[in-house]
């Protein structure tokens, strides 16, 4: 059987679909090459914001289209949240956020026989971590490792926990083992992922912490060095970046999950922190990790945002100096409690201040990346592009550099440029 796989979404999504990807090997099928036409159309969807769930289903019919005589499997958050609308594209087989290992049972049954089915979890009654696979995406120098799954933070905005259900921790033995294949198999970078790694752990015996399964990991992967996903401010403290920062290998690089930087808009939107809180935590991580990336998700035009609370959040974004954020007009999500709030905000004032976050945090990352030249920097590098071999520093920043095969290995680099928002340096 050829498959292809098209996955939307965070890193969580990227990790499952490497799992299915696993699994579709050991059982002998392959993925497609340039031009062929599959047997199987995967798609990994995503239901983050409105915009996600159309690209999903923009996806099903693209490849549908191209693949006619394909089985459509459809799995993820946009299938779990809305499966009639998914049924509607035509899909073969709808598919959840659970049972991948079922999933591809499915598609092959569904290949030989033309049978399809629906399958959706039940994210509340879920209590077990569905352990699958570690690995990396066909084609990635960096290994997945998901060690949480689940939400109970609840944000106004946010549809996921409905999505995802309860929080739900791998073992710390099945993470430090899969960790150790990893690093044996030659990876060099390892993402710790989740949907909320910050609560790791509150469901297993003895209640482990981030830092517990994270300083475990490195220190059963030596060769690797770890990068972390999302994580909230609530998890950093001081004891939390001592134990990092003390395992050698954690990567200066975080990203934490900002989302508005007025006060009044965070307790509107349910998170668990102000700015105070929120600038603390920046403050703690670059005593701890010099140098290091700071990047974060921004939501402008989130209902009740008044012109003053814009203002706010473009003040907080100079004085926090991110390397980078990902900035994000308010979407509205059917379910959520923010879809009711009164004082919804017009599409154009939304494009507004996005232009206008999106400025302060390009001058931020300039001054960032210009800082950086002089300075030794470790890069993984991933590809070749014009006669010059990209990767990514430890504190996230794509650096260009020349030499000879360097496809998956670790170097220093000097920085000597900037260029249209690459660093340039020589391999040292």
């Amino acid at each position: 059987m050829k498959y292809i796989i098209y996955t939307l979404g965070c890193k969580v999504n990227q990790y499952e679909t490497q799992a299915m990807e696993t699994l579709l090997r050991e059982h002998g099928h392959l993925p497609c090459s340039e031009g062929e036409i599959a047997d199987a159309v995967i798609v990994n969807t995503c239901a983050v914001t409105a915009e996600a769930g159309r690209k999903s289903r923009q996806a099903i019919h693209r490849l549908r289209e191209e693949n006619p005589d394909a089985v459509v499997a459809v799995s993820g958050c946009y299938s779990q949240l809305s499966p009639d609308t998914v049924q509607k594209t035509g899909a073969d087989i709808v598919y959840g956020t659970s049972d991948r290992i079922k999933l591809v049972d499915a598609i092959e049954k569904a290949v030989a026989t033309g049978e399809g089915v629906r399958e959706l979890d039940k994210p509340f009654e879920r209590r077990v971590f569905e352990e699958l696979p570690a690995g990396a995406v066909s084609g990635h120098t960096r290994a997945l490792l998901k060690i949480q799954d689940g939400c109970v933070n609840f944000c106004s905005y946010c549809i996921i926990p409905y999505t995802r259900g309860r929080v739900r921790s791998l073992p710390m033995e099945a993470a430090v083992q899969q960790a150790r294949e990893l690093d044996e198999r030659g990876y060099r970078e390892l993402v710790i992922t989740g949907i909320e790694i910050a609560s790791y752990g509150v469901d297993l015996e003895g209640k482990p912490t981030l830092a517990d399964v994270v300083c475990a990991i490195a220190e059963a992967a030596p060769h690797m060095r770890l990068r972390l996903g999302s994580i909230e401010p609530s998890v950093i403290t001081e004891d939390f970046c001592k134990r990092l920062s003390s395992c050698g290998s954690v990567c200066r690089h975080f990203h934490l999950s900002l989302q508005s930087g007025c006060d009044a808009t965070l307790k509107a939107m349910n998170r668990k922190y102000d700015t105070a809180r929120f600038y603390e935590a920046m403050q703690l991580l670059r005593r701890y990790f010099p140098d290091c990336g700071m990047t974060c998700d921004v939501i402008v035009g989130f209902p009740g945002e008044t012109e003053q609370h814009q203002l706010e959040t473009l003040e907080f974004l100079k004085k926090a100096a991110f390397s980078d954020a990902h900035v994000f007009p308010y979407s509205r999500r059917p379910g959520t409690p923010a879809d009711k709030m009164e004082g919804q905000v017009d599409r154009a004032t939304k494009a507004k201040r996005s232009k206008q976050a999106r400025a302060v945090v390009s001058e931020t990352r300039k001054r960032f990346l210009e800082s950086m030249v002089g300075k030794t920097l470790p890069v993984l590098f991933e590809t070749r592009e014009e006669g010059l071999w990209k990767g990514h520093s430890d504190n996230y920043l794509e650096v260009a550099a020349s030499g000879d095969d360097l496809r998956g290995t670790v170097h220093n680099v000097l920085i000597n440029a900037v260029s249209d928002g690459i660093l340039v340096g020589n391999v040292i």
